[in-house]
């Protein structure tokens, strides 16, 4: 039987044990936290990642827990229109889903070949009796192959890719979720999902299901998702909520009522950053068998485009597919396969983020020329990146 370590129990960690350990393979699943926690706020999913848990067979029971998020337009802080309803052309929305129920479907989907050891924080990468391995500097772990899903600031990355670094992106990000019971009953001509551009500064939210509603997720609510420059807070939550309500201050509704709404507890501030340069390859042969980069360790770029969680589905459902294909005899082709799909298509999104960061962070006298936006713009980029079709393209 072949075996496989898996570091990290995130979107992509989770559903790489999952997937090998379906495919006949046993896994150990290593996460440094002490046990393996669901993350918090929610994520988006765009069609290429949907196709991504289809072609994984994880797509079951997904309509019972996402949000369609239809295009709903572009507002300036006063509330005037920057792009109207409409305007938009990107064929099928994304799906907006909380954190917590994708991860029951996964630890769910993980079976029981997968040996989880939580507390296990790895520091080391390093060929061991001819085969890749990993260590904590107390206990190494050794397999035919070693799936990095580390994220940003992977150490199994500095090790095979040390030129490649995490740069900060410029901005502070946060997210949140009020749960319906806290939401404050908004006027009914507010739509229950936008986005608003400032100067330099964005706001967007999206309902998680409907207020009330008996079926589907037990959790939701509103997610919202901010954006504003400089480097990320030092402060407390509390702190660092009191800045966001003082800078959307006089942003148009809903936006305060939501900042309102929010308590500390429920705040996340994320690092947004980007991976420079992405690595030379995502897959590197090590004596009998390889390591492979999944999700961020591979290609962290700032989330202007939403797509984080898609691009590291589509990773584990494209190392899927080519390690079925794979002989005993060595992992050599299938990691330089995987390496040639994955690192063209994240160029291919990389570019299309820039893109969408030029319209997006614009600041000062260009904030100004935000009444020009052509919609058409975004809606590229958006359809460039959502137009990955399956694992061997």
């Amino acid at each position: 039987m072949r075996t496989a370590v898996v570091v990290g129990a995130g979107v992509g960690g989770l559903t790489a044990a999952g997937a090998l350990a379906r495919a006949g393979w046993k896994v150990t699943l290593l996460e440094r936290d002490d046990r393996l926690r669901p993350g918090r706020a929610a994520l988006v999913l765009w069609p290429n990642g949907v196709r991504a848990l289809q072609a994984l067979g994880l797509s079951g029971g997904l309509d019972g827990i996402c949000t369609p998020v239809p295009p709903a337009g572009i507002r300036r802080p006063d509330g005037t229109w920057l792009v109207q309803p409409g305007a938009s052309q990107i064929g099928s929305p994304p799906v907006v889903v909380h954190r917590e129920d994708l991860h029951d479907a996964f630890i769910a989907g993980l079976g029981e070949q997968v040996d989880v050891r939580a507390g296990i924080e790895v520091q080391s990468a390093r060929v061991h009796r001819d085969r890749p391995a990993v260590g904590d500097g107390r206990v190494t772990f050794e397999a035919d192959l070693v799936v990095a899903a580390d994220g940003p600031n992977s150490v199994i990355r500095r090790r095979l890719a040390a030129s490649s670094t995490f740069a900060s992106a410029g901005f502070a990000a946060w997210r949140a979720v009020i749960p319906w019971y806290r939401v404050p009953e908004l006027p009914r001509e507010v739509a229950p999902h936008g986005e608003a551009l400032g100067d330099g500064q964005r706001f967007a939210y999206a309902s998680l299901g409907e207020r009330g509603s008996s079926g589907g997720s037990t959790r939701g609510g509103i997610y919202w998702v901010a954006t504003v420059p400089g480097a990320p807070r030092p402060e407390p939550a509390a702190g660092q909520l009191a800045l966001l309500r003082r800078w959307f201050a006089d942003w148009h509704a809903p936006v305060g009522q939501l900042l309102a709404a929010t308590e500390a507890e429920d705040l996340v501030q994320e690092p947004v950053g980007e991976l420079t340069p992405l690595p030379e390859t995502f897959g590197v042969p090590a004596g009998r068998g390889g390591y492979v980069l999944v999700g961020d360790a591979a290609h962290a770029m700032p989330h202007h485009l939403a797509q984080g969680a898609s691009l590291a589905l589509e990773d584990v459902a494209t190392l899927h597919s080519v390690l079925v294909g794979s002989t005993s005899a060595g992992l050599g082709p299938a990691l330089q396969e995987y390496s040639r799909l994955r690192r063209a298509r994240a160029l291919r999104v990389s570019q299309q983020s820039r893109k969408a960061a030029a319209v997006l962070q614009r600041r000062g006298r260009l904030a100004s020329s935000l009444a020009r936006v052509n919609p058409r713009a975004l809606d590229r980029a958006a359809a460039v990146s959502a137009e990955w079709a399956g694992p061997t393209g």
